[in-house]
């Protein structure tokens, strides 16, 4: 049985993955800085770590994948997305949404599928890390395999 919904998504699509894990310190709330500072004492480059976002738009939620040191540009989101506009949700909305906490939201293994937008600077890595559903967990897997298992669209999506 797969530690996380994430991985299990990843095992039941056949996707080759692998977990990273690192320390995370519960004082810390700048999850994307944290992974990023970690994954770097292992030659990873700050851009190819993903965060996860869930935003609102006006039919329900979606979900944005963009380079953790980045800013979203909500306006980016919502046009690749077909939609007038869109916001970031509240921390519980997500967490009820996804079944992830903060911190640890995973592109993978949703409660239930989401539009997905990836931030098209994906295309430029071999493999990308993300969250793989636990705070200090992330997960390896190639660019296709995130936009194929997510049915993602991508756009330029950076602020």
């Amino acid at each position: 049985m797969a530690a996380t919904p994430a991985l299990a998504a990843l095992t039941k699509a056949g996707v080759p993955h692998e977990v990273v894990k690192f320390g995370h310190d519960p004082r810390d709330h700048s999850f994307g800085s944290e992974a990023v500072k970690a994954l770097a004492k292992l030659g990873i480059a700050p851009g190819q770590i993903y965060k996860t976002l869930v935003i609102a738009v006006p039919d329900g939620l979606a979900v944005a994948v963009v380079p953790a040191p980045a800013r979203l540009s909500l306006k980016a989101a919502a046009a690749a997305l077909g939609v007038t506009r869109a916001t970031l949700t509240e921390p519980a909305v997500a967490e009820r949404t996804t079944g992830y906490i903060v911190g640890a939201v995973s592109p993978f293994g949703q409660r239930r599928a989401l539009p997905t937008v990836v931030d098209s600077s994906v295309l430029a890595w071999e493999r990308v890390f993300c969250s793989a559903g636990r705070r200090g967990w992330d997960v390896a897997v190639a660019p296709q395999d995130l936009i194929g298992v997510t049915g993602a669209v991508t756009a330029g999506i950076q602020a």
